[in-house]
């Protein structure tokens, strides 16, 4: 009489007591070779293996990864910023001093009168022809007389173009997201920082609202006869072949005093803008280029 078998065993052959003993390797030899006859069962192809859990990570730890690095964007984004507007600004400011080095240099070496104009123009537009005056971009050229002469008459005081009569120094160098700035604070003058830098009387800050345009003023592009002008310079710096730099030029009025006087020190203010608009309010940032009449040195001062 035949016993029923489990389900899930019909047709299984039992272990006899001579298999029982036999070795493991012989036994899943057999196993195999059974398996390959299809005769294994559900339960012994079953594989424990499958019961451990999927690897990965799940959608909810995903969405609070994703969560915790949006946060920490939005709070390291300001510093970002503050490192970016910083690195602009102390780049302008080099690149000020550079332009006023390399004029200096150049009417030393070569025993001429050289200048730098400055130019602000509307950041907001490419550089047009003629240029769209406006706020964001400082635009400088550095030119030289073609002899060596100061190429003006000192003791007139009427518009003297001196475009024809100039050699370009190199290429323009350009500066956006800057406005000039003539300085409303009160430093005190005893220290080496921005608010202890010494004061410069108005007339001798190139900014937005100082010094009067100049009588001496230059156009870009140079050539003679004068070509029509991108950019016409009524702010400059003039260079001495000794070095000294003063405001404008040297022209004097009638009663022979300079109008621009050689003086011991000017200064260069410039602000932080983006784009196109003036700052409500003075920037924490703002910056002051300042440069000695003898010798021309020049420092930079950051607030």
């Amino acid at each position: 009489m035949s016993r029923a078998l489990p389900r899930g065993f019909t047709g299984q052959p039992s272990l006899s007591p001579v298999s029982k003993g036999r070795s493991a390797d012989s036994r899943e030899r057999d196993h195999r070779s059974l398996a390959q006859r299809g005769c294994v069962s559900t339960f012994q192809r079953f594989n424990v293996s499958t019961l451990q859990p999927p690897t990965g990570f799940t959608l909810l730890e995903l969405l609070i990864v994703v969560g915790i690095i949006g946060l920490l964007l939005v709070l390291i984004a300001p510093a970002f910023t503050t490192i970016k507007d910083g690195w602009g600004v102390t780049n302008a400011a080099y690149t000020i001093k550079g332009v006023l080095d390399t004029a200096r240099t150049y009417a030393k070496a070569n025993n001429t009168y050289a200048w730098v104009g400055l130019f602000e123009e509307d950041v907001s537009q490419s550089s047009t022809n003629p240029a769209t005056p406006g706020t964001g971009r400082l635009v400088m050229s550095i030119v030289a007389s073609k002899d060596g002469s100061i190429i003006y008459d000192p003791t007139n005081l009427a518009q003297q173009d001196l475009t024809t009569r100039l050699i370009q120094v190199g290429k323009l160098a350009k500066i956006d997201n800057v406005h000039l700035w003539t300085h409303t604070d009160s430093p005190s003058g005893t220290g080496s920082t921005f608010a202890t830098r010494r004061n410069v009387a108005g007339i001798y800050c190139i900014g937005d609202t100082t010094p009067a345009n100049s009588t001496t003023p230059f156009g870009y592009p140079l050539g003679n006869p004068a070509p029509a002008a991108q950019y016409t310079f009524l702010k400059a710096i003039q260079f001495s072949p000794r070095g000294e730099a003063q405001v404008n030029n040297s022209t004097v009025n009638a009663s022979g005093a300079e109008r621009f006087p050689l003086q011991t020190l000017a200064e260069i203010g410039l602000e932080p803008t983006h784009g196109s608009s003036v700052p409500a309010s003075i920037p924490g940032n703002v910056f002051a280029v300042q440069f000695t009449g003898i010798g021309s040195n020049v420092g930079i001062y950051r607030q």
